[in-house]
């Protein structure tokens, strides 16, 4: 932030400068120009400011702008729709190292299983595996995402269709990569901590001349988990380059390679046992977790649960200001992703004999992103209106390869066979994964032409209109049945957005916004394909909020919602494996934000929502039907979290958080399937010490009161238990 001009001027010299004004009014020329023959000498001006990062260009828990929400360099208070910004510093302060770590403190947004092989999250009921992206760009592979290359995250909820194009439906979230920077970067991480966690990362960067730039990143990990025979070991690292050959043009490159092996891990099941009565609302006649206190039990077999996901990338921009005011930006993103897993899990309830369906498949995925994306905004006056004018064109080429096996001796796509919970071993006879059970292959080709302008009417009022249309063609072979399916797609994506600000440090503003999610890559895996099956999804968002700078460092945000789902895809009652089309789903609520800092010493980032999502229409008969009215999956109708840090003098601070969230159905309820997860609190700490102006060391301690919980889940037999208490300590040093 800049401080204020700072002018030292004496006072005689600035009152015989008055003098002069006001003699200069009544006395003639020639006494002017006597006066100016003896001129009074005034004292050098100093400004003073300090500079601006241009590699840590985000300080403290707030951040003021964004260039994603809109595509141009906006301030969030003028931006018509709910976005939180996790920071830098947030994310060091809390230890993070995964997406699931920040949402926590994200309002309207939950972290999700995904069958322990890949990020996955709920934003406003809506779960999502291809809602992520890098600098802007879509990066929709289904696999986890380190942070160590991340300078912050920005989540966008609601419809996102006019700027990302296909999917932003309950939201986005984009990772905004560390830049390349003239600002010298030298760091080193290291930490370790309980269930053996070891990690280290290096941030390391500089000016190589005037116009050149170069900062590397760099991580290893291997650590092991409070679940048994859990462990995870990764690894990347990523060269950055910023070139600047003039004052009007700039050129980012990178590349990045990035490992992460792990055990898939689906949790525990689900308890035979139900709690209530049965109703035609299932509300009331639910399972629980099984022993939700054993946290550490693994159910099937982590030995033969192993993943690996390989990312190889490449990016490139570049952008050039023309002395007419035109702004160009091009953006290209090439990545290659190889991943595979396999997983041994719980299929089924613990019988009260101690028995349960156990399942076992291994699916290989190929995945190669082309991506291509032109932006051109151009400022122009049209009388007292002003107008920011953005248009562009987004090219993307997806080809995708997937395969699953099951074991010889299975019958059913899961692989399902029944074993003793007792027993050392669930297997009679080891598992051969060579019964092909799915081989298919789609190709994905999208040409998105967008435009947006920002208007200014007055100081007091502004508006966001904006229109995007995605030709979208779809190419699907099933490679067993050998049956293709070509499938063409037009899709208009309108986003509109009225701002009135009663102050320069506030807005209150309403938005309509819509999008798609056409059926491609990883939203074709596990679906009955019929040619009916690839009508996209439609979301329509309706949106009314305030933002309200109530310090300069604090800013408070608050937005109703209402958000409509057509033709919603989601997992089948009766197949775990299989997905099912769903006419359509409703989430309404309120989203509370807060960031920054109260006072020099205390910062906070806190979120609170409350919202209801059902589905809208029922979907089959009997015990496996989903009832009208039916809770959302995962979407808990409250929560709430609050992170506090306190910096007590130079060298000391503390921190002390809160996550707590109301109960919440881990799949769609029906009859027959309705597993509950209890509401559960967590108190997590942090002690900070500056060491020396090159070391600084931390402790974070999690769930301080060793709350047993439920996490979250992936169906209803697949839940994650939280982790016990736990601590991790991190060094860093500054050379």
């Amino acid at each position: 932030m800049k401080t204020p001009l700072s002018l030292k001027l004496t006072p005689q010299p600035v009152l015989n400068a008055l003098g002069l004004l006001l003699s200069s009014s009544i006395l003639s020329i020639s006494s002017l120009a006597a006066a100016e023959t003896s001129p009074q000498e005034l004292k050098e001006v100093e400004v003073t400011a300090e500079k601006e990062s241009d590699t840590k260009p985000v300080k403290g828990y707030q951040a003021k702008r964004s260039t994603t929400a809109t595509r141009t360099d906006s301030e969030l208070v003028d931006v018509p729709q709910a976005i939180t910004v996790i920071t830098r510093d947030f994310i060091q302060d809390q230890s993070m190292q995964s997406i699931a770590d920040a949402v926590r403190y994200v309002p309207g947004v939950q972290a999700a299983q995904g069958e322990g092989n890949r990020d996955q999250l709920v934003l406003r009921g809506n779960q999502t595996t291809g809602d992520l992206f890098v600098d802007g760009l879509r990066d929709d592979i289904q696999t986890y995402r380190d942070l160590y290359n991340t300078d912050r995250i920005e989540v966008l909820k609601g419809a996102n269709g006019m700027i990302f194009g296909r999917g932003g439906a309950g939201g986005v979230v984009n990772r905004v990569s560390k830049k390349a920077g003239w600002d010298p970067v030298r760091d080193i991480s290291v930490s370790y901590g309980s269930f053996e966690h070891r990690r280290i990362a290096a941030d390391y960067g500089q000016g190589l001349s005037d116009e050149l730039a170069f900062r590397l990143n760099a991580v290893y990990e291997n650590s092991n988990s409070y679940r048994d025979g859990v462990e995870l070991r990764r690894y990347g690292i990523t060269p950055t380059f910023t070139i600047r050959p003039g004052d009007k043009t700039q050129i980012e490159l990178s590349a990045e390679y990035f490992k992460d092996e792990r055990i898939a891990d689906r949790g525990v099941p689900a308890q035979a046992t139900r709690t209530g009565t049965l109703t035609t609302s299932n509300a009331d006649f639910n399972r629980r977790p099984y022993k939700i206190g054993d946290y550490d039990q693994f159910f099937g077999n982590a030995k033969l649960s192993p993943t690996e996901i390989e990312t190889v990338a490449f990016n490139g921009a570049i952008s050039h200001a023309f002395d007419n005011g035109v702004q160009v930006k091009n953006s290209t993103r090439l990545a290659f992703y190889d991943k595979f897993y396999q997983n041994v899990f719980a299929n089924s309830p613990v019988s009260t004999n101690g028995q349960l369906s156990l399942a076992a498949y291994r699916d290989e995925t190929k995945r190669e992103n082309l991506i291509n994306q032109t932006d051109i905004t151009y400022d122009l006056k049209t009388g007292a209106i002003a107008h920011k004018l953005l248009g562009g064109v987004e090219i993307n080429v997806q080809d995708t390869r997937n395969n699953r096996t099951a074991p010889s001796n299975t019958a059913d796509d899961n692989g399902t066979f029944v074993s003793n919970l007792s027993a050392q071993s669930p297997f009679g006879t080891p598992l051969n994964f060579n019964r092909l059970v799915r081989n298919q292959q789609s190709d994905f080709t999208v040409m998105g032409v967008y435009l947006q302008d920002q208007i200014v009417f007055n100081p007091q009022w502004q508006a966001v209109v904006g229109l995007r249309h995605d030709h979208i063609d779809t190419d699907f072979t099933n490679l067993v049945s050998n049956q293709k399916i070509n499938v063409s797609n037009n899709l208009l994506s309108p986003r509109a957005g009225l701002i009135f600000k009663p102050s320069d440090n506030s807005s209150i503003y309403a938005s309509y916004s819509t999008s798609y999610v056409p059926r491609a890559g990883d939203q074709l895996i596990g679906l009955t394909v019929t040619a009916a099956s690839f009508k996209p999804e439609k979301f329509v968002n309706k949106e009314i909020g305030v933002k309200w700078d109530i310090l300069p460092s604090l800013a408070l945000s608050a937005a109703l919602f209402e958000l409509e789902r057509e033709n919603v895809q989601v997992a089948n009652p009766n197949n775990a494996t299989q997905q099912i089309l769903v006419d359509g789903q409703e989430t309404k609520g309120i989203e509370l934000g807060l960031s920054g800092k109260v006072t020099d010493q205390w910062q906070v980032m806190g979120a609170f929502t409350l919202q209801e999502g059902e589905i809208t229409k029922q979907q089959g008969a009997g015990n496996g039907a989903i009832l009208a009215g039916s809770d959302l999956t995962l979407t808990p109708t409250r929560t709430f979290s609050l992170w506090n840090k306190y910096q007590i003098n130079e060298m000391w601070a503390v921190a002390l958080g809160m996550v707590s969230r109301s109960e919440m159905y881990a799949a769609l309820p029906t009859a027959s399937q309705s597993t509950l997860l209890p509401g559960y609190t967590r108190f997590d700490a942090a002690i900070f010490a500056k060491i020396s102006p090159k070391w600084d060391a931390q402790i974070n301690i999690e769930n301080l009161t060793n709350k047993d919980y439920a996490l979250y889940a992936h169906n209803n037999n697949n839940i994650s238990p939280g982790a016990p208490l736990n601590a991790r300590a991190t060094l860093n040093y500054h050379f």
